[in-house]
């Protein structure tokens, strides 16, 4: 029987099905109702009718939200890339050399996250030592520029390479004072923010980026040793896939095509990688150092992948598809398809 649903008679039948399954759910009631009536604008009507039950209401209490605080200055105000920046260490990451019967040896990654646009640098560092740190340092700056502002938590390598690095600056100032051509230059220093101690919650972009970074790294890698080429190129590659997911969701126009990527910020466009063929099916004992590097970034990538979808599928109804090319290159974001309901 097919009812309408501003009926009276309607909703007071919704409301007896509700009551007679003890106060059933949405979806159990839209069920129940079905196997006999037929309401127009169900789901409406049954999430009025649990909204509205007083029993219902009581039983399930809306628990007060702390109320979230406005964002800090450095990640709403316009920057190029990197000008503000966050960094964090993570690991530890086993490798080997090749063509030696020595142990695994220990190597750590450091990662440099925009904390305008969330681009990702990255960086393989061999230890914890503020020397270390300072090299990895040093080998951003020379690639994506340097920064204005550095945030950090309270390591103690961080903390040294702070006090070598102002140290640095006070003799570069004082060698400026001497000489008289270039009296008149602004110094620029690298400034480090140091957020409170046992306060991860202050770093949540850089400590988000570790997660994906290790998520992806560990179900793809496991358990195995890989050298330190390999692990070099899965890094850099892994960044390059970061660096080319959406940041945003693309609207309902068919007429857009591209989804807004950190990589847009850093080159004009998602990040891609040499082509390769694909290595899924070759087993990992015939394949070469190169090719199992390879191989590495194209689980990564499908893994990836299939993740960001499941998780807009959820959610969004329509987003930018990033094609996975037969050369399991990082994603182009070129397509956009509409996903399943």
């Amino acid at each position: 029987m097919i009812l309408h649903h501003q009926h009276p008679l309607t909703k007071l039948i919704m409301e007896h099905y509700h009551r007679k399954h003890f106060h059933a759910g949405q979806q159990f009631l839209i069920a129940s109702v079905r196997e006999r009536y037929w309401p127009t604008n169900v789901r409406s009507l049954a999430r009025k009718v649990v909204f509205e039950c007083t029993s219902c209401f009581r039983n399930k209490p809306t628990v007060h939200q702390q109320l979230m605080a406005d964002l800090p200055a450095d990640r709403v105000n316009p920057a190029a890339a990197f000008i503000k920046t966050g960094v964090d260490f993570c690991g530890p990451f086993f490798i080997r050399y090749p063509g030696r019967r020595s142990t695994s040896i220990k190597c750590y990654v450091s990662i440099f996250v925009c904390l305008t646009t969330k681009a990702v640098h990255m960086e393989v560092v061999a230890d914890l030592t503020t020397q270390a740190f300072l090299g990895a340092l040093k080998r951003f700056v020379s690639i994506r520029g340097k920064p204005s502002v550095i945030t950090c938590d309270n390591a103690t390598n961080f903390v040294g390479a702070n006090r070598e690095l102002e140290l640095l600056r006070l003799q570069l100032c004082n060698q400026q004072f001497q000489h008289t051509v270039t009296r008149d230059c602004e110094t620029e220093g690298i400034q480090f923010k140091f957020i409170p101690p046992r306060s991860p919650n202050f770093g949540g972009l850089w400590e988000a980026a570790v997660k994906s970074f290790k998520t992806q790294f560990r179900k793809t890698i496991g358990s195995r040793v890989l050298t330190y080429d390999e692990i070099h190129t899965v890094v850099q590659q892994l960044a390059a896939i970061l660096n080319s997911r959406p940041l945003t969701p693309l609207s309902n126009d068919p007429n857009d095509y591209e989804a807004l990527t950190p990589g847009h910020f850093i080159a004009g466009r998602p990040l891609v990688s040499i082509p390769s063929p694909d290595l899924q099916e070759i087993p990992e004992n015939r394949l070469f150092l190169w090719q199992k590097s390879q191989s590495y970034v194209q689980q990564i990538w499908r893994k990836w992948k299939t993740h960001y979808d499941g998780l807009f599928k959820r959610g969004i109804s329509k987003i930018c598809v990033l094609p996975v090319r037969d050369n399991f290159s990082p994603p182009i974001a070129e397509e956009c398809k509409p996903l399943p309901s």
